[in-house]
């Protein structure tokens, strides 16, 4: 997490779609206890709400396709006074998304919509291969503090 913290917030859940209110219900809750100077998150918690979603759902459906069930999914929470970082690491095979092509209005593709899509509801999106083997979903957006 880039800076320091003024929270962080840590979620471990199984590899299974049907957590996914789980993983919602637990940002809302957080989004829900911040304290004022940080109400701009606020403004964003749909929009990262459904990125959230979308990078935890991307991860069981398709990062741990070929894996139990039971591996799990961390997930971070980082606020810091002028950004919010959402992490989720994953156990899949190493991926690139920067070599989807992006779809081109009315096409159709089998696949891929997601990594546009959380580019589009985050001010940063990344996905890296980490040295423990591990995949890291970075989405960052920013803000500012009112204090």
């Amino acid at each position: 997490m880039r800076g320091n913290p003024k929270r962080h917030e840590h979620l471990q859940v199984a590899s299974r779609l049907d957590v996914v209110g789980q993983v919602q219900s637990w940002f809302k809750e957080v989004c829900r206890s911040l304290d004022e100077d940080s109400a701009w998150v606020a403004h964003h918690s749909d929009r990262l709400t459904l990125a959230l979603t979308e990078g935890f759902t991307n991860a069981v459906r398709h990062a741990h396709a070929h894996l139990p069930p039971d591996t799990d999914i961390d997930i971070d929470l980082a606020l810091c006074c002028d950004h919010l970082e959402i992490r989720i690491w994953d156990h899949g095979d190493p991926f690139n998304p920067e070599t989807l092509p992006e779809p081109q209005p009315g096409e159709l593709l089998d696949s891929g919509y997601g990594w546009f899509l959380l580019r589009r509801l985050a001010d940063k999106v990344t996905y890296r291969r980490l040295q423990d083997g591990r995949n890291c979903l970075s989405i960052v957006t920013y803000g500012k503090c009112t204090a």
